[in-house]
Formats: structure tokens, sequence, C-alpha cells
């Protein structure tokens, strides 16, 4: 009728600690594969896979070498989404959204993959219905080379910084997995041994993933080679040393179209890859506004959501997007953001300005949207009684003076020389008188659009005159498209109706867990004590 006391308490143990773990279902499969090369495949195979399973193989190499991943056989059960039976393989150790590489199953197998790192995760996970014959995997460890598939990425010589050895030979095939627009190779650091002709030590570069391709180039020395960019869907970067005479090697980054874009309109949007899902993890992600001379950038921020800032420093430590004054990271930096951060729109000082988007190998998040617009270079000065309004015609060469206009219509600008010019008195053109920090000021609105058929895209400027000190100001007061922040704006609000509403089920299930668990735990407390009594009766 009752148990032992010890066996009792056994009981209770594990019943109160199974619900602290997740259930095991299906066989003992998965684990960590530290060898510098070996194979992997799903439970039973070549026959098919058992229902419920779940398995996860961590490949962990040496430190400095990636891991190379290639599929010899792939049956899994088949949907269009993959939602049933699936393969899944992570760039990193963490099963993190940002690191996915891609999601398998039907009967075509995945591509190679190269980790960007040492450590790749592989997730294999059946249901309850229809078994397959499962998947065949091999990798090894590889110091150099590889098939690179992410939208950025880094190439380093073997042991860079360090003196590159001799008689190597390392092949990187980059083509971005589902990337549209043009790839770019660009070098940060490059000394390889010289000769003429490049003939021992060198770098060659080909427009497709064999050697048979056209070539791009061909370099040696010390001079960094120039900016490559292909519209291939593929690149493949050679390095070859002979038996002697090494040097530091080279580091290089690549960006696919997604992930390097330059914008010269003057107005325009862009966002974080993939959003508003999650953007992907190890990337370096440059946007570069190029404006003719005389033009500021302004730039506003939609919507924002990256990893948050470290908790030991408080800052930016982990995804970060910055923004610099200038074409290149050597400019003055405008700005450094992180986490669910609003940002108030930034101005340039020239007529040029980089964002750059920095994530590391983990916790990727929404990431961002944003708008800018060119502020027209405007020279406005004032008297007592007029405004004075110029603006260089090669900065609107594309515009009639008509396009051009102080508060209506009919007050257009003329153009005198080089320059449209409005003169007008403060009487006139749609200006009024107001206060302003108790002093009086004259406002008015000029106009500059640039509307084209449908599409309107009129740009307003406020023009300030302070008549006692004949001080004069414009601002640009029109912002980016309100339908885009609307889209911004409605999309947070849905995503955050939808975290509480996740919050809630999950209290709710929390809940009636808890009360099962202490249930449980009563009931296996009664028998124990049952137990106990029954044997000081006997």
């Amino acid at each position: 009728m009752g148990c032992a006391g010890a066996g009792c308490l056994a009981v209770l143990a594990v019943l109160c600690g199974a619900l602290g773990d997740a259930p095991s279902r299906g066989i003992k499969c998965g684990g960590v594969l530290s060898a510098p090369f070996g194979n992997f495949s799903s439970p039973n195979f070549p026959r098919p896979y058992p229902y419920e399973t779940e398995c996860t193989w961590l490949i962990v190499v040496a430190e400095g070498s990636s891991v190379l991943l290639s599929f010899s056989h792939f049956e899994l059960e088949y949907h269009a989404a993959c939602a049933y039976d699936y393969l899944q393989v992570y760039n990193g150790a963490t099963r993190d959204q940002g690191n996915l590489l891609g999601t398998f199953c039907g009967h075509s197998p995945p591509p190679p993959f190269s980790s960007a790192w040492h450590v790749m995760a592989v997730i294999f996970h059946s249901d309850r219905h229809v078994a397959k014959r499962g998947f065949a995997a091999a990798y090894r460890k590889d110091a150099c080379g590889g098939q690179l598939t992410g939208l950025s990425g880094e190439i380093t010589s073997p042991r860079y910084p360090e003196s590159y050895p001799n008689d190597a030979e390392c092949r990187w095939t980059i083509g971005v997995t589902g990337g549209s627009g043009p790839l770019t190779l660009v070098f940060a650091d490059f000394q390889v041994e010289g000769g003429q002709g490049c003939g021992f030590d060198y770098v060659a570069i080909f427009r497709g993933p064999t050697t048979a391709a056209p070539g791009l180039g061909r370099y040696c020395g010390s001079a960094r080679p120039p900016r490559t960019v292909s519209s291939a869907p593929h690149l493949l970067v050679l390095f070859k040393s002979d038996f002697n005479i090494g040097g530091r090697g080279f580091k290089a980054h690549f960006y696919s179209g997604e992930c390097q874009e330059v914008f010269t309109t003057i107005k325009g949007n862009f966002s974080s890859p993939r959003y508003p899902n999650f953007y992907p993890n190890n990337l370096k992600c440059q946007w570069s506004i190029q404006l003719p001379l005389g033009y500021q950038i302004k730039v506003f921020f939609l919507d924002m959501e990256l990893e948050g800032r470290s908790s030991l420093t408080g800052s930016c430590d982990y995804d970060h997007l910055a923004a610099f004054d200038g074409g290149t990271e050597n400019g003055s930096l405008l700005g450094r953001w992180c986490g669910r951060e609003s940002p108030a729109p930034i101005t340039s000082h020239s007529n040029q300005l980089l964002l750059v988007l920095h994530t590391d190998r983990n916790t990727a998040k929404r990431g961002f949207s944003i708008a800018y617009v060119g502020v027209v270079p405007i020279n406005i000065s004032c008297t007592r009684t007029d405004f004075h309004i110029q603006i260089p015609v090669q900065s609107l060469v594309q515009l009639e003076k008509n396009r051009i206009y102080l508060g209506t219509p009919s007050c257009v600008a003329q153009v005198v020389g080089g320059n449209f010019k409005i003169h007008t008195r403060f009487d006139t053109c749609g200006t009024e008188s107001q206060k302003r920090n108790n002093t009086s000021v004259i406002i008015s609105t000029l106009y500059i659009d640039f509307s084209a058929g449908d599409q309107e895209d009129i740009h307003q400027y406020e023009v300030q005159c302070e008549p006692k000190r004949k001080e004069a100001s414009v601002t640009l007061i029109a912002g980016p498209d309100p339908s885009r922040l609307r889209q911004a704006e409605n999309l947070v609000d849905a995503q955050q109706r939808e975290g509480e509403a996740m919050d809630t089920r999950e209290i709710k299930s929390q809940d009636t867990s808890d009360i099962v668990f202490i249930s449980i735990c009563i009931l296996a407390g009664l028998l124990m004590v049952i137990a106990v009594v029954g044997l000081v009766l006997l």
C-alpha cells in the first residue's frame, strides 16, 4: 500500500524534477563534434528516422578555423514552409534567428556551408507523421578558403596578421544566398611578396565561382587592391604563396547589394537587411549618401530595434548603428545607437554621410528603417523690410524656376546669373509676424517642388528674419514621407501588441503548470507520509 521512505523521496524528486525539463522523446542523438573532420546522420539512416525527434549537433573546430559542411544525402518530409520535418543550420552555437543560415526539407539537399567562425550548429526535427530516410552530412576544418554565403563577411590570409605560411593555396567562393544587387570586395590591409607580374605570391579575383571565370585582377606587393564591384552572383578569391619569402598577408571585407548601397537622389529611404524580420548576425553593412556639393543631409529614424547596451559598460558594444560625417569611417562621428532607441534627426555638415551597421555573433533583432532628405544649399539674408534668398542653379539643375517659390506660387524665383533668386518685401508672399522668445520675427515658407508625374514631392523650408538685428535663418521643416512614418508606427504598435499577448499566454501557461507542479508534489509528499506511518505501525 505504501512505499519505503527512500523510495518515496526518489519518486518525489523525479516528479518534481521532471517538470523542470523538456520531455525527452525519440532516441538519443546529436552531440558535440570536435574532431578536425567527421560524419553524422539522422537517427536510423538510411532507414526512416523516428517520429517526434529533435537532435542537435554542435561542431567545434580549432579557433581561427572555419567549418565546411556538406550533405551527401537528403530526404525529409516536404512542406512549403518546412513546418513539419526540417533541418536547420546555424552559424554559431546559439539558436538565434540572426545566426540561421537556412531551414531545409524535402528532397533538395542544402548547399555546402562555410561558417564565419569555428562553431556551427545543426538541428534536425521530426513531427509525429510521415518519416523519410533522413540525411547524411560531412564536415571538416578549413584553415583557409571556403564557401561564404552571408550578406557580408571578412576574409583573411592564414595566420593574419602574422606572416602567412609558404606553399599555401586558399580559395574563397563568395555567393550570397537569396541576395540581390552587386557583390563588393574591399581590402583593408594588404602585404604580399611582390615581383614582376605577381609570379610568386599573389591574390587573384575572378568574376565567377571558378578560375575559368573572367579574371578581375591579380595583386601582390604592399599596395591595397582597388575596390571590386561585380554584378555576377559569385566571386572567387584565390591566394597563393610559393616556397619562400612571405608577408603579413591581407584582410578584406565583402558585402552584398542589400548590405552596401550608395544613394545619390535628393530624397530616399532604406532599412537593415531583412527588415522588419530579424537581421543576420556577423554583419558589417554600409549605406553611403552622396549629394551634390553644397547640400547637407538630414536623416530621420523611423524605427529602430537592435541588441541592447552592454550591462557592464552601458555602451553599444554589441550590435550598433553609427553615422559618420563624410564618406568614410574616418569622418566625425555623428551618433552611435543600439537597443530600442528613438534618435532625433541628425544633419551632416557636408554633402556626404555614411551609416554603418555592425552585428555580432548572436542576439539579432528587428533592425531599423531610415528616411533621408537632402538639405538644399540656401543663402538667405534680410533687411528691416525684405527677404533676399538665392540658391545655386547647379544644385537644382533639373527644376524650372516656377518650381521654387516663397509663400504662394505667385512669388516664384528668378534666374539671375548662376542662381535662383527671390527678393521680396515682408508684406507679400505669405509672410507673417510672430513673437518667438519675446522677439518679433518675420516668418514665411519656401517651397521647392521636386514632384514628378503623379508622385508629389515638395520640400518645405521655414525662412525667418529678425528685422531689428537683420539676421536671417532657414530650416528644413518637411520630414520623410508621412505614409512611411505611419507604416513604421503601425509596425511597432502591432509588434508590441503581439509581444504583450505572448507574455500573457506565457504567464497563463506558467500559472497552469505551477498549479500542476504543486499538486503533484503535495500528492507525492502525502504518499511519503503514509509510507512512513505504515512503517511505524508495522
